[in-house]
């Protein structure tokens, strides 16, 4: 799932690209993508872009005072392309629909049987809070308002940095970079941490999402991201999907906990005392079996 930075990456790059400049027309290709009734999207042709923003993982087109919007959700598997004026849009099973503008034509896939991407067509921003409460903006919360939002409830780590009700666009992928750096386990409760372990995942938690956001930028600098470009598993993550991989600051091999389709990638050493975290599948398999610490994971020949 796209979180902050290649959100605000495609928030970016599209505002290159259409920030006052009319949208022609719209085509959906799945009527299950939008999510709104009213005002259908093809009401909204020949209307000018005033702006484009984030609100947590949505994508926000405005196109007025005080609206109308687009706002689209790329869950799991959605992206976005574009097409400059003169190529032909992409096609195929996976494309939803096409967003076409005099300036090129910006293109919503998913990759996925599951369909779950959404388009709402609103009125106003007003509307946006009914479809998500968000929590405190990461980058621009201050140290005292992080420290509050993560001790306001005793909830695991990971979870804590995953709930949009908490922090608004982090999901599972930057979770586990967030907390790599941090030293944290992912499973250590909010309100066990030390004024210490505090501090480092409060200065963490702004630091790694900056630090990749400034790296998305570079890495498409003048041209918007191609397909299979925005990833959760990313060549500079240090965890995050680099299950069995050495970690890049002691060297042993990333692990990982597995749930429904989510997975949860750390480091024993760096983050948990040398100890193994239960896999819920594995260590139910293995029972007694299931090794607590990387030596008896390693052997000891």
């Amino acid at each position: 799932m796209p979180e902050l930075p290649d959100v605000t990456i495609y928030v970016e790059k599209i505002a290159e690209r259409v920030l006052g400049r009319k949208l022609e027309r719209v085509q959906l290709l799945n009527p299950f993508l939008l999510r709104s009734v009213g005002t259908p999207p093809s009401a909204l042709a020949g209307r000018t872009v005033v702006d484009v923003s984030r609100y947590g993982k949505r994508i926000v087109l405005k196109f007025g005072e005080p609206g109308p919007l687009l706002a689209i959700h790329l869950m799991i598997s959605g992206r976005f392309l574009w097409s400059e004026p003169e190529k032909k849009p992409i096609a195929g099973k996976i494309v939803h629909g096409h967003f076409i503008f005099e300036s090129g034509t910006l293109t919503l896939t998913e990759a996925s049987s599951k369909k779950r991407a959404t388009l709402h067509v609103l009125d106003d921003e007003d509307q946006l809070i009914p479809l998500q409460a968000l929590g405190v903006e990461p980058l621009t919360a201050s140290p005292q308002e992080l420290r509050a939002t993560l001790t306001k409830e005793n909830r695991t780590l990971k979870r804590a940095l995953t709930m949009a009700s908490h922090f608004s666009g982090i999901g599972n992928a930057y979770s586990d970079e967030i907390l790599f750096h941090a030293k944290l386990s992912p499973v250590r409760l909010t309100q066990s941490l030390s004024p210490e372990e505090l501090d480092r995942l409060v200065e963490a938690i702004p630091a790694t999402l900056k630090a990749a956001t400034d790296h998305l930028r570079e890495h498409f600098s003048g041209r918007f991201p191609g397909k299979g470009e925005v990833t959760a598993f990313r060549p500079e993550f240090a965890v995050h999907g680099k299950f069995g991989q050495p970690c890049p600051v002691c060297g042993h091999p990333v692990q990982q906990i597995v749930y429904a389709e989510n997975q949860t990638n750390y480091c024993a050493s760096c983050q948990n005392e040398g100890r193994l975290l239960a896999d819920r599948s594995l260590s139910r398999l293995l029972k007694q079996d299931w090794p607590k610490t990387l030596e008896q994971m390693v052997g000891d020949g």
